[in-house]
């Protein structure tokens, strides 16, 4: 009997290295605090934020995605050429076909599949689990997966939930083949049922359709939607709930807290940070990514910036292990353990 043909199998994958892209303007606390009714200290106090990167009207989603892109196709010693499949994470494209993927995959001269994915701050997370199927499957041996977002484009600079928290930035990494396992199985999954905990003001309907929603929009009103949430569910949610996955993901590699090197969370919010490493009663040995106090909560982004950020300052962290999750609207969540590039 005739059988369908089939790429070769390949057993193993890896994290063969991370690019970063910063929004081009720093902003410090105090120049937000006014619009909020805040202060720096408040802000340091219930975030850990000092400040955060955000892009001006030159840079672009597209400019920040293309950049970490190039970045990591840099440090792994690869081309566009090389590269079989682009998947980009991003809430903030500002189009909604065709993706932002393959206008990435144009500006690196390849002509691979290429295709978007929306799981905001648990998104690149979802894009290495992808990844990784991808190689261990046998159809693709180097896979581009970037994280990007330019949130600055969707904030109302007075709303108190989220606006002060926000940055701008795209992290990326190439995952390739490997002889020794690199990535581990993913824990991921979502909560549909807190759909609203984190999201956008309202719909894109509600602009086409504005003669009728509940009032008829006066002259320069703001219809654009923008970003909010409620913060205190999505901080227990987050401290609980995603504590239980960090411990799910370690037991689904075989190892414990003891074995890590790093851990690297979503930038959520540094007292999230704090409680996570409590929890999972991480020794002192172990480094924690602490990006947030520079560059703000950047959703997609935020893993593999703070992942970029900690490997150039400790590259003795380089072959060891690294518990990485990222969580949030959807309420979306994924981790999994990688042995850093």
């Amino acid at each position: 009997m005739t059988t369908l043909a089939q790429n070769p199998i390949n057993q193993y994958s890896r994290i063969l290295s991370y690019g970063a892209s910063r929004g081009n303007t720093i902003v410090p606390n105090d120049d937000l605090v006014e619009k909020i009714d805040s202060s720096d200290e408040w802000i340091r106090q219930r975030t850990g934020i000092a400040t955060r990167h955000r892009a001006d009207e030159n840079q672009s989603v597209t400019d920040l995605a293309v950049e970490a892109a190039k970045d990591a196709l840099h440090n792994a010693s690869l081309t566009g050429a090389d590269i079989d499949a682009v998947i980009c994470s991003t809430i903030t494209h500002p189009f909604a076909t065709p993706s932002l993927a393959v206008l990435v995959a144009d500006a690196i001269d390849s002509r691979c599949p290429a295709y978007d994915i929306s799981a905001a701050c648990a998104g690149f997370c979802y894009g290495i689990a992808q990844a990784d199927a991808l190689v261990k499957a046998g159809t693709a041996r180097n896979v581009l997966v970037i994280g990007v977002e330019k949130l600055s484009d969707f904030i109302d600079d007075t709303e108190r939930t989220i606006s002060f928290l926000l940055g701008d930035g795209a992290g990326a990494a190439v995952v390739s083949t490997s002889d020794t396992p690199g990535i581990s199985p993913t824990v991921w999954g979502s909560d549909g049922s807190r759909f609203d905990t984190v999201g956008m003001t309202h719909s894109m309907l509600e602009i086409r359709n504005r003669d009728f929603v509940a009032h008829p929009v006066q002259e320069g009103e703001k219809i654009w939607p923008t970003l909010r949430q409620d913060g205190p569910s999505v901080f227990r949610w987050a401290v609980w709930e995603m504590a239980k996955v960090a411990k799910q993901a370690l037991e689904t590699a075989g190892i414990t807290a003891d074995d890590l090197g790093a851990l690297i969370t979503h930038q959520a919010n540094e007292r999230i940070i704090d409680q996570m490493v409590k929890t999972l009663k991480l020794p002192e040995t172990v480094a924690v990514a602490r990006d947030i106090v520079d560059a703000g909560n950047t959703s997609a982004a935020s893993v593999p910036l703070a992942a970029h950020r900690l490997l150039q300052e400790n590259p003795e962290l380089s072959g060891k292990f690294a518990l990485q999750i990222g969580f949030g609207a959807g309420l979306a969540f994924a981790a999994q353990v990688v042995v850093l590039p």
